[in-house]
């Protein structure tokens, strides 16, 4: 059976809202939770970008027992490796061994702050590579100095290292950022219901290891309220990670999708109450052969509906299939 997660979307509410809503979300039966890592929404009408990692420090003391991920930090621009193994390592501790530390190469929207520029694809997959190795031997234990290509670290240790340390994740699109997360990663992540992908993962080393997933859905009992929330803060989402990865802000995210109607992002998410419609797009990831699915429901107000309705209608769907 597919374990079925909330998805704290830092773009979307506040940090009081998301701690809130994922306490709720662990009443509700949610089996975990994961948490965007952003400092601008995809579009101005999300309206928010909260520190992911305040908000997770909180999120572990207010949940009893959810598992809790990162999906997905980059630790290569806004945060320097040594720092996200210190930041992962005391949200498990905190946590009490519920976290697990998803990561990816980034996207420009976030990550431009920084103002180190933006390399090439190839590139970023080589800085994630040299970063993943940093955070492994911190979490190793003793001190660390590292001098490479990208990186330089001088007599790192994490002093609260907690037993075990979080499994780290890593995300995939290709066969490049495959073979990295089958060589280093505890568990998969892809956003797509792509079977090669999960593929490439177990030929490179992550045979038997999960693969965590993640939809977009838009919860109305107003199907065409539905239909306009997900217009107005996910119709970015068309347009592909290649391309997203590379937009710098909010306004070249509203310029990209200027085009793109209402009943186009209707046909990619999910809307309204038609319980058949959500199991219609869990159902390739199934398929697919992912373990674990993160869903997001879109439009920060509505979590408390959303959540209500998960608990007695979309959880127990979900848990036929």
């Amino acid at each position: 059976m597919v374990r079925i997660g909330y998805t704290m979307m830092t773009e979307q509410r506040g940090p009081t809202d998301l701690v809130a809503d994922v306490v709720g979300a662990e009443r509700a039966g949610f089996d975990f939770s994961v948490i965007s890592d952003h400092y601008f929404p995809w579009l101005a009408e999300q309206g928010h970008a909260p520190n992911a990692w305040v908000v997770l420090g909180a999120a572990a003391r207010a949940t009893d027992a959810l598992p809790l991920m990162t999906y997905v930090t980059c630790p290569t621009f806004r945060y320097h490796p040594v720092v996200v193994a210190q930041q992962a390592a005391t949200v498990q501790l905190l946590s009490g061994g519920r976290f697990r530390l998803g990561l990816g190469s980034g996207e420009n929207l976030n990550e431009h702050v920084m103002g180190r520029g933006w390399p090439a694809a190839a590139v970023r997959q080589e800085m994630l590579a040299e970063a993943v190795e940093i955070i492994r031997a911190l979490f190793a234990g003793g001190y660390v100095t590292h001098h490479g290509q990208h990186f330089q670290v001088d007599r790192a240790k994490l002093w609260d290292l907690p037993e075990p340390p979080p499994p780290i994740g890593v995300a995939v699109s290709g066969p490049a950022s495959c073979a990295l997360a089958g060589r280093f990663a505890n568990l998969v992540i892809a956003v797509q219901p792509e079977r090669s992908l999960l593929t490439g993962f177990a030929e490179h080393g992550g045979a038997g290891k999960p693969a965590v997933g993640q939809i977009p859905i838009c919860f109305d009992r107003d199907r065409d309220a539905a239909v306009t929330r997900a217009h107005q803060q996910f119709r970015w989402l068309g347009g592909g990670w290649k391309v997203n990865a590379e937009l710098p802000g909010p306004a070249a995210f509203a310029a990209a999708s200027r085009f793109v109607r209402p009943e186009d992002v209707a046909r990619i998410v999910p809307c309204g109450d038609r319980t058949e419609d959500f199991l219609g797009a869990v159902r390739p990831f199934v398929q697919a052969g992912f373990d674990e699915l993160a869903l997001i429901q879109i439009g920060g107000g509505s979590q408390p509906a959303y959540l209500d309705w998960a608990e007695r209608e979309l959880l127990p769907a979900l848990r036929e299939l």
